[in-house]
């Protein structure tokens, strides 16, 4: 079995983690357990950086000693990563002896190579930044991130970077996947092109810091300093044969405003030293909320803690991983999130689970077995794995999620094709029955295992449900092939994910769903070294519900007014009778096709249907008077034709976007328009 070591970078304890900081650890989470997932042996750290001169000064502040102050801050940093189950095997903290062991004896190796040497520097430093700064880096004088920079002039111990920007090189050259994605790859390139120069590693007259070795007045700088806690962490300098097995880091994942320190300072420090480089850094991009920078002055900063109660745990780190293009800046918003959650959860992948479980209760008591060769869905199930494992395996992680969800899309669409409640009315289907509930039962499954990385918790509920209970240690992607074979006892269960009409009561102390990992929390502490236990099944699931609102139109009464008199105006001409219209007229309707994806009667309306479709950029909602022609079953997973470009109404207060395509003959039911062959949704109508 092969080894995986994945690092995050370390975070700064001066403030609680956001968002931004926390989709750096789901995503990264994501990868880990996929990597188990796939059967690596696979050791995952995170860690705080606590030798900041801004959490010295936020420890003072609060009136504390800074370990102690730090203290404080690793408990608080856990109790998040805990709460949106991150899965680390392992936290590093910078004041620990074994990093401070390994700062030490990386510095002695670069002092020993000659690439260390004393001399004065002065330039502009961020305080914000930790970092000096060149006129080039900043905006009107000051630093974009964090206003005004002050000048410093002091004696330092200097790093020979300038005599490495060759082999970095070189090792571009020899390495491309070394920086992934391409386009920081390419930024880094260009600054290498450019020329280095030596750094400053060190700061004088400060106590709180890691000595430097030869010279116990001054402390190494806190980027030089935290860098290595990736190779202090499996054992660097402290114990050979840890560090034998798991060095180099097979992977880094870092926010890309971090780069040039990871490619370019991290590489050269390790080169000097005789230390092998890691083999891969992938820089994710920046968040915002609703297209604005997160800030403590605009007040958009967003808990991931509260952003986890509105929903559930696992809604929100599947709306991170699928949403924002893994590598991509992202926007996170609100709306979106309701959005996303009612359509990929509520209305798709429960109320599929929902419904395959209710269908095997009915047509077979529970119990499901093959009778026969499975349908067309198998093969749907082969090609969305494939894509799988080519998404993951480059750390495409949304393309992951796209292909997990093609299943599920497949399976709802099958449903609709079968028509399992059409099936069960002759005895004579019951073999045909009995495979098509099997095939949507396996699809689920299969569906289920691999989205166990970015929603592990519900998942496992969910491969429970369709007989396939196991614990998460043991669950292998290898399971994840098609099985015709054997008996499936399926388990009914409250809705996974209740539908949530509006948005307005989901505050952040009250969790709307009852997604299994809503309320979760960690079983116990992790130690520094190994995989504590984590209570993976039993989570007690929320049942409140949303409060439903009624959108009612009042238009208020008012008395006739005396109208004045109308003047005379001339005669305009009598209309054409010709009805038709221009071609300039029909091509302003814009008619595309589109998916269904759940649908539902309107409550206190006999032909109004709600329906839930997918138009390709995106999904819609809108309501058709169709329900007396077709049941909610029938609907899904259908290809229908729809007007794109209709302006938004409502109707019994729900607002639909768009309109169906159907035919209607005098008095009779409507049918709808269907397509031949696999059209994809947002295709136009011509």
């Amino acid at each position: 079995m092969s080894r995986f070591y994945l690092t995050t970078a370390i975070d700064y304890v001066n403030s609680r983690p956001h968002l931004g900081t926390a989709y750096e650890k789901i995503t990264a989470d994501a990868i880990a357990r996929y990597k188990r997932l796939s059967g690596h042996d696979t050791l995952f750290v995170m860690g705080n950086d606590e030798h900041s001169q801004n959490v010295f000064r936020r420890a003072r502040e609060q009136g504390m000693d800074p370990l102690e102050y730090c203290d404080v801050m690793e408990r608080e940093f856990r109790s998040v990563w805990d709460q949106l189950d991150v899965s680390y095997d392992d936290f590093i903290r910078t004041t620990q002896p074994r990093h401070k062991q390994a700062v030490q004896e990386l510095v002695r190796r670069i002092a020993a190579a000659g690439d260390v040497y004393e001399g004065f520097y002065e330039g502009w430093y961020c305080v914000g930044c930790e970092a000096f700064k060149q006129d080039k880096d900043l905006v009107d004088g000051k630093c974009p991130l964090h206003g005004p920079v002050e000048w410093i002039k002091e004696k330092n111990h200097f790093f020979r970077l300038s005599a490495y920007r060759d082999k970095l090189l070189q090792h571009f050259a020899a390495h491309p996947e070394f920086l992934e994605p391409a386009v920081r790859r390419n930024e880094i390139l260009r600054l290498l092109e450019a020329g280095l120069e030596d750094i400053s590693i060190s700061r004088a007259g400060q106590a709180w810091g890691i000595p430097l070795p030869d010279d116990p007045n001054s402390v190494v700088y806190v980027w030089f300093d935290a860098l290595i806690n990736y190779a202090a962490a499996v054992g660097f300098g402290t114990e050979q044969a840890l560090f034998d097995r798991w060095w180099p880091a097979d992977l880094h994942v870092i926010g890309k405003d971090i780069t040039r320190f990871h490619t370019v300072i991290w590489p050269a420090m390790l080169m000097s030293g005789g230390v092998a480089l890691p083999r891969q850094v992938f820089g994710h991009g920046f968040m915002t909320v609703d297209g604005q920078r997160m800030s403590k002055t605009l007040g958009n900063v967003v808990d991931p803690v509260d952003a986890a109660k509105r929903f559930g745990v696992d809604p929100l780190r599947l709306y991170l991983i699928k949403e924002i293009t893994f590598g991509g800046d992202g926007d996170f918003s609100w709306q979106r999130f309701h959005e996303r959650y009612n359509v990929d959860l509520a209305n798709n992948l429960g109320n599929l689970v929902s419904r395959i479980a209710a269908m095997a209760e009915k047509y077979r008591g529970g119990r499901l077995m093959p009778a026969g060769p499975p349908g067309r869905l198998a093969q749907v199930g082969a090609a969305a794995i494939e894509e799988y494992l080519r998404s993951m395996d480059r750390f495409a992680l949304e393309g992951g999620v796209a292909a997990a969800f093609r299943i599920i899309d497949g399976a709802n669409e099958y449903i609709a094709e079968t028509e399992p409640w059409a099936l069960a009315r002759d005895e004579r289907n019951a073999d045909r029955l009995s495979q098509v509930l099997f095939d949507v039962a396996e699809a689920v499954r299969l569906a289920a295992i691999l989205l166990v990385p970015m929603m592990p918790t519900s998942c496992m509920e969910i491969l429970r449900r369709m007989g396939s209970p196991t614990s998460l240690e043991r669950v292998r992607l290898d399971a994840a092939n098609w099985r015709n074979e054997g008996e499936r006892v399926l388990q009914k269960g409250d809705a996974l994910w209740p539908r949530v009409e509006s948005a307005s009561t989901a505050t952040p102390d009250r969790p709307l769903s009852g997604d299994a990992s809503a309320n979760r929390r960690s079983a116990g502490g992790r130690g520094e070294v190994g995989r504590a236990p984590k209570n993976q099944n039993g989570s007690s699931r929320s049942k409140t519900l949303a409060d439903q609102t009624k959108d009612t139109t009042v238009v208020p009464a008012t008395a006739a007014a005396a109208a004045p008199p109308v003047p005379a105006v001339p005669a305009v001409p009598t209309p054409s009778t010709d009805e038709r219209i221009t071609i300039d007229d029909f091509m302003k309707v814009d008619l595309r096709v589109a998916k269904v994806i759940a649908a539902e009667k309107v409550p206190n309306s006999r032909k109004l249907m709600k329906l839930h479709i997918d138009v390709g950029s995106g999904h819609r909602t809108l309501v058709a008077g169709i329900a007396e022609a077709y049941e909610p079953e029938q609907l899904i997973g259908r290809t229908i034709g729809v007007v794109y470009n209709l302006k938004p109404a409502k109707l019994m207060g729900i607002e639909s976007d768009g309109m169906i395509l159907a035919a209607s003959p005098e008095g009779g039911k409507p049918t709808l328009v269907s397509f031949d062959g696999d059209v994809p949704p947002g295709s136009r109508i011509r």
